[in-house]
């Protein structure tokens, strides 16, 4: 009887150590998978964060110092005005990345798209169009030499610039590196050189806007870097159409590249816009821009399906994805050519605007 009950006794505990091998196995599943599953979406957060490297600096006793590590510090990325004021969740039929779009026939003004077209956002670097409108529009001497001094460094953003204090380049020279690499040292250097100073020049981007019949648009320095600088696509549509009309601007603003003479050195600039490049674009003028705020912008006069368009594209997200919402549209564009209107009064639009911001 003794030995009976000691073999199930055992049979007994060999069952509980079974059942407890498989919860525990179970459990070391369930823990694998969450920590796979939390892994992923902290890739996810990473891959959308600015990443910024800090430096681990050791100091001795006798005061010297020396690099002990390189760490990668995460900073959340931060929403853009048109993501925060929910401009993205408008759906259209095109599936543009941009918060906001903009297509117009240049010759009838006919609005082929538009999404958003009436919201005001910050512009970014689109800013430069104007800086260049004023240099030019003042007839200044572009033979001039400008120097490039400490007051044109970036103390908004703290972004970088291939042209050293001291760097001397001539007006044109500045204003080509401004409208085709979206140069900030360039175009503030213009507006610091502006008869009256920086304060003059804000004043006369502002005084050319009113007089294009801008009432969105508010400019309050030269570079884009500042988000208080905001417009709209439908003023902005208005200032490709003028800017357009001036050669000097048309001709810089899509050269693909420039080389300049630094300190007995040549540096190699290129037009921040690939598609100039791309033998499939017609392109007559073109501007990007990006900061945080503003997201990816970009506006352009093209030639497409046999028209002569003006697209603007704000609050892009995701690097490449302004020049894809231009492919997306060129397609469409020359899919629907043989349906598309070509007389006045007889506009095809295709709309996705939410209710005035």
């Amino acid at each position: 009887m003794s030995t009976t009950r000691q073999l199930i006794s055992s049979f007994l505990l060999m069952a509980l150590l079974a059942t407890s091998s498989v919860a525990l196995a179970k459990a070391t599943t369930a823990a694998e998978a969450a920590k796979k599953r939390s892994a992923s979406a902290l890739s996810k957060i990473v891959s959308k964060a600015r990443v910024r490297q800090v430096l681990v600096v050791r100091t001795s006793r006798h005061g010297s110092s020396r690099r002990v590590a390189s760490l990668a510090r995460v900073e959340p990325a931060r929403p853009s005005f048109g993501q925060m004021i929910g401009l993205h969740e408008a759906a259209d039929s095109l599936d543009l990345k941009s918060g906001v779009a903009l297509i117009l026939d240049q010759d009838t003004d006919e609005i082929l798209f538009s999404k958003n077209s009436q919201a005001v956002l910050p512009i970014a670097s689109l800013t430069k169009l104007m800086t260049a409108f004023v240099v030019v529009d003042a007839g200044l001497p572009l033979s001039e030499t400008i120097t490039i001094t400490d007051e044109d460094i970036d103390t908004e953003k703290g972004s970088r610039s291939r042209l050293k204090i001291g760097t001397q380049l001539s007006r044109e020279d500045m204003l080509h590196l401004a409208l085709m690499a979206s140069e900030n040292r360039a175009a503030h250097a213009l507006g610091r050189s502006y008869p009256g100073g920086l304060r003059a020049f804000v004043a006369a981007m502002n005084r050319k806007a009113q007089e294009l019949g801008m009432k969105d648009t508010r400019y309050v320095e030269p570079t884009g870097l500042s988000s208080r600088n905001q417009s709209s696509a439908r003023d902005l549509a208005t200032l490709v159409k003028a800017a357009h009309e001036v050669q000097i601007i048309r001709e810089l603003s899509i050269s693909p590249e420039y080389l300049v003479e630094v300190d007995n050195r040549s540096i190699q600039f290129r037009n921040t816009n690939g598609l100039v490049k791309n033998p499939e674009w017609e392109i007559g003028l073109q501007k990007t821009g990006y900061i945080s705020e503003a997201g990816r912008c970009l506006v352009m006069q093209a030639k497409l399906a046999g028209r002569h368009l003006i697209m603007v594209f704000l609050d892009s997200a995701g690097k490449y994805s302004r020049i894809g919402d231009a492919e997306r549209v060129r397609r469409w564009l020359m899919e629907s050519a043989p349906v598309l209107p070509v007389l006045p009064g007889l506009p095809v639009v295709l709309t996705a605007d939410k209710p005035a911001m």
